[in-house]
């Protein structure tokens, strides 16, 4: 850390300041918690950081969603890391991390080598590395022109995810550069390489010694570029080293909205592989965090995995997924009616909603024994009233489902084809979930519809029967009530929903051609399609699919925050054009 943290900053902060700093990271319920919190915390503030623009464009910081991924397909066992573009060391992180799922000690294990050319950003870096209990060697360097490990094939791993598409690296200066075993790009006019991407390339490919891998990510124009870069991609290619190829939407970076792959090269691919590449499209994969950022939900970047390791003729790590994932869906499904011990929760999401409801009546009741059976507050009460007998005898069914599937998965095998048959026969159990989670919304629409009635009637205004301040509380604990119960329900379809995904395209736990989403391509193929390495010019296009689970009104209130967002922006934009009139004199 010597060198690492600022000085004199903290002096222009009163002591005030700093005391209240201290005690909002410092917290009893920190102190509690287990695991690389603080390193986790620090994650945090980088993503902010680099939301907010704070520094280079951002440029300093991959998403931690496309850092996983990679580290996950590389999955580095030991040896060097080594990143050409470290940023604030992500690459880092996430490899150790991956170190860690198995068991093992990433400061044993790994040894972490860096390159970065912007000193403010090797202190984050330097930083990010320590607070995650980690050690790494990151030097400031030009990597175009410098070389300050002088580690040229020896490199067990390189990841990384260098500026893209940079037009003004100085040919001579790098044309016998040793890094460049494929030879110079297109070089212009001015003497300049025109595009800077296979550079990156040549660099990352050049470090790995002969058992290396590289993952890295990489404008999406580099794969399917012409002219130099085109000859480039076919010497890299005839290597037969290059590993897979997927392709990501846009939106997933903070600062920039352009789409971009991920590479993988290793140089010790089996010999029935040397002359194909998998081409992995997961463009329609993603989950949408804000109106401007995607990532990868921890499921959706399992599933991606899932595909690899079929790929490598993991079926084991397959299977366990699989197995994982209908294990989930009973203890969701039982979550629905139990406390998690676990985390200490007592919340009992299904009966806790059904008593909040019946609180909820029990409170308006008084005023509504006084009504006659005409008005039309009863024929709401009537309705909600019936609505709530259907609600508990599917409520009775879904728990004995719930245990008769729980039953079922501690008699069944870790083996593809009893796993294919428990998602099947785990449909049902899926559907009620699903239905549930409707006519838990029903009812409190109900129960609010009546409550709406009854002051527009105008009587409870007027009667002393009516207790607004209980009957408003009674109405805030169901409404929370109906969200954990939403939410434990839809998780048990949701976990559904995975092994579902991966049984449907991979029904006998091996690889194979899924429309849309992933081919095994042969050179030949590849050579016939210009030496392209972008994937969605061989998997060709997903048949579509009907979404059953499609919800209108969440849909409507994820439109709803995106005009916020909009009218938000709008103000701000309204205000700086405002301001720079007053500075024009206008």
């Amino acid at each position: 850390m010597r060198g690492v943290l600022p000085k004199g900053e903290y002096q222009e902060l009163d002591n005030a300041v700093l005391g209240q700093l201290l005690r909002t990271l410092n917290p009893a319920a920190l102190k509690a918690v287990s695991g690389d919190v603080f390193g986790r915390i620090y994650e945090y503030f980088l993503t902010q950081f680099a939301d907010q623009k704070a520094h280079d464009g951002g440029e300093f910081f991959t998403p931690i969603s496309l850092v996983s991924l990679i580290a996950h397909v590389l999955d580095p066992e030991r040896g060097i890391v080594f990143d050409l573009a470290c940023g604030s060391g992500g690459m880092f992180v996430q490899s150790a991390r991956t170190v860690e799922e198995q068991g093992q000690s990433p400061t044993k294990q790994l040894t972490f080598r860096g390159l970065e050319k912007n000193p403010t950003t090797i202190r984050l870096a330097k930083m990010n590395l320590a607070v995650h209990g980690l050690e790494g060697d990151i030097r400031q360097a030009i990597t175009y022109y410098e070389d300050p490990h002088e580690l040229l094939g020896k490199a067990d791993y390189v990841m990384a995810n260098p500026p893209f598409n940079v037009d003004e690296i100085d040919a001579d200066k790098v044309k016998t550069d040793p890094r460049l075993p494929f030879g110079l790009p297109s070089v212009n006019k001015k003497g300049k390489v025109g595009n800077g991407n296979y550079i990156w390339i040549s660099y990352f490919y050049s470090y790995l010694n002969e058992r290396g891998r590289a993952g890295f990510v990489m404008s999406s124009q580099a794969s399917s570029a012409g002219g130099g870069e085109a000859v480039l991609r076919q010497k890299l290619v005839e290597t037969g080293d290059v590993d897979l190829m997927i392709a990501i939407r846009s939106n997933f970076f903070y600062t920039r909205t352009v789409p971009c792959e991920l590479w993988f090269l290793n140089r010790t691919k089996p010999a029935e592989y040397r002359d194909k590449v998998l081409m992995l499209d997961a463009r329609n994969i993603y989950r949408k965090v804000t109106r401007k950022i995607y990532d990868f939900s921890p499921e959706q970047q399992q599933n991606l995995l899932a595909i690899v390791w079929l790929y490598r003729g993991e079926t084991e790590r397959y299977l366990d997924l699989l197995h994982d994932y209908l294990g989930r869906v009973v203890d969701e499904g039982q979550g629905c009616f139990e406390a998690d011990t676990d985390t200490g929760a007592t919340v009992q999401p299904l009966p806790d909603y059904t008593a909040s409801i019946g609180e909820l009546i029990s409170a308006m009741r008084p005023f509504l024994d006084t009504l006659p059976d005409d008005s039309p507050p009863a024929e709401v009460l009537r309705e909600l009233t019936q609505s709530r007998e259907t609600f508990d005898a599917d409520v009775e069914r879904f728990q004995d489902a719930v245990a008769s599937a729980t039953a079922q998965f501690d008699l069944t095998e870790v083996r593809n084809k009893a796993l294919v048959a428990l998602t099947q026969d785990f449909t049902p159990l899926a559907d009620s979930s699903r239905d549930l989670v409707k006519q838990t919304d029903l009812i409190y629409k109900l129960a609010t519809r009546l409550i709406d009635t009854c002051e527009q009637s105008g009587s409870a205004k007027d009667s002393d029967l009516w207790r607004p301040r209980d009957i408003n509380r009674a109405r805030k604990a169901a409404d929370q009530a109906r969200q954990d119960a939403v939410t434990e329900l839809k998780q048990v379809r949701y976990c559904w929903r995975q092994a579902h995904w991966l049984t449907e395209r991979f029904p006998d736990a091996a690889l194979r051609d899924v429309p849309g989403l992933v081919k095994l391509v042969d050179r030949a193929e590849i050579e016939a399609n210009d030496w392209s390495l972008t994937p969605g010019r061989y998997v060709g296009v997903a048949p579509e699919e009907v979404d059953e689970d499609f919800d209108f009104e969440e849909a409507l209130r994820e439109i709803h925050v995106e005009l916020e967002d909009l009218n938000v922006d709008a103000v701000m934009l309204a205000e700086r054009i405002k301001r720079n009139f007053q500075e024009l004199g206008v």
